[in-house]
């Protein structure tokens, strides 16, 4: 079996597995107890706060941990939303392409009175900084830019945006979930205000994350109910997932340059391969994107169909994102870089990491190019693309 899907969640790492085992078993304490035992679980905690925090140049007191980036995302954007209706700044700024867990939220404020300006990302998946600068107001509030998309992997000029954002008074959050372990990321040094990570993305468990908030910015709860994370998330700390999220971060950090040299190596090679095939199209800019996603769109095929089969050859990959797998609407991510619905329904994305190996990459470039000529066999939309009763888009 090929695992090929790392973007939707990764494997839990056996450093991860064991610090999490550990805790479970010797140090379950309640953190908030003031016994030993649960002032030992605290000591825990607030180890995994100094982790994380060193991982992105933080402090401390700057780490909150949530159950994902879902929670992040809905926290950042509506704390700063607050601090902008209190100022009278009710535009926010972020990009078409974003997860929906930023726009669905987006979308509530705007049904608040909020003005949301949703820039273009382009056919290239990238927004571009000028765009952003001349989109802010002097009522602007907040810019919310992800570092790295999801489906297509295309990697965002943060620190630009960041200066930009830094240079007007404008708050600025990133969703980092797909980029955090898989790039530097420093929050000073990128002017980043706020960002959102979620440990299952980088080798950890999954119902844990992070946020990252600046000393000065007034973080509102989501959550009430207890005064854990220092009174901004109610609800008792998941200590032994916590542990294991910082463990799983420190070991993705390390191992970041010998990562990224590798696995870049078989994306690249994978696109090569890919490309090979008649009327299909990498989405996204080719080398401005994370190191093992590969997102195509193939012409004439669906790729639900496409994903089947390729389970059947032993290979496990997506369409999208995992979040709205059970929709039959095609990508908002592939419809914002300008794909048409049609082919937008036949794309497939490879997202890999350093357990595949370059044998297992030819296999996929090779079960690919046999499936989707397989489908195409029997496709109505490729039969008239072949006989000239449509024109070819790709």
């Amino acid at each position: 079996m090929i695992y090929a899907d790392n973007a939707a969640t990764t494997k839990m790492s056996d450093k991860a597995i064991d610090t999490m085992m550990k805790v479970m078993k010797e140090d379950w304490g309640n953190p908030s107890s003031l016994y030993s035992h649960g002032q030992k679980a605290k000591e825990i905690l607030e180890e995994a706060r100094k982790k994380v925090a060193s991982a992105i140049g933080a402090e401390p007191r700057e780490i909150y941990f949530t159950s994902g980036g879902s929670e992040a995302d809905n926290q950042a954007i509506m704390s700063a939303a607050a601090i902008g209706r209190k100022n009278g700044k009710m535009h926010i700024i972020s990009s078409a392409f974003e997860h929906h867990a930023v726009l669905h939220t987006l979308e509530k404020l705007e049904k608040e009175g909020f003005e949301i300006t949703l820039l273009d990302v382009h056919e290239n998946g990238l927004v571009v900084p000028s765009e952003l600068e001349a989109a802010i107001k002097d009522n602007t509030c907040l810019v919310t830019i992800m570092a790295a998309n999801n489906e297509i992997g295309t990697i965002q000029p943060v620190r630009e945006i960041g200066e930009i954002c830094r240079k007007h008074g404008v708050l600025f959050h990133t969703d980092a979930v797909q980029a955090i372990g898989h790039i530097p990321i420093n929050v000073v040094l990128d002017n980043i205000d706020m960002l959102s990570s979620s440990a299952h993305k980088f080798h950890g468990p999954k119902g844990v994350g992070f946020l990252y908030v600046k000393k000065t910015v007034r973080l509102n709860p989501l959550i009430e109910g207890g005064a854990q994370e220092r009174g901004k998330r109610a609800g008792t700390e998941n200590v032994p997932g916590i542990a294991a999220a910082a463990d799983a971060l420190l070991e993705a950090i390390d191992k970041m340059p010998e990562y990224s040299y590798s696995v870049s190596k078989k994306r690249d090679r994978l696109i090569a391969g890919l490309k090979e095939i008649p009327h299909s199209a990498i989405n996204g800019d080719e080398k401005k994107r994370l190191p093992g996603n590969v997102n195509f769109c193939f012409e004439g095929i669906e790729g639900e169909s496409l994903l089947l089969l390729l389970d059947d050859k032993g290979i496990q990959a997506s369409s999208g994102s995992a979040c709205t797998s059970g929709s039959l609407d095609p990508s908002h991510v592939l419809l914002a870089i300008g794909r048409v619905h049609d082919v937008a329904h036949g794309s497939l994305r490879l997202s890999i990491d350093e357990d595949v190996s370059d044998d297992d990459v030819e296999y996929m470039i090779d079960s690919v190019k046999e499936v989707v000529d397989y489908l195409r066999g029997f496709s109505p939309v490729w039969r008239d693309l072949t006989e000239g009763k449509r024109e070819y888009i790709l």
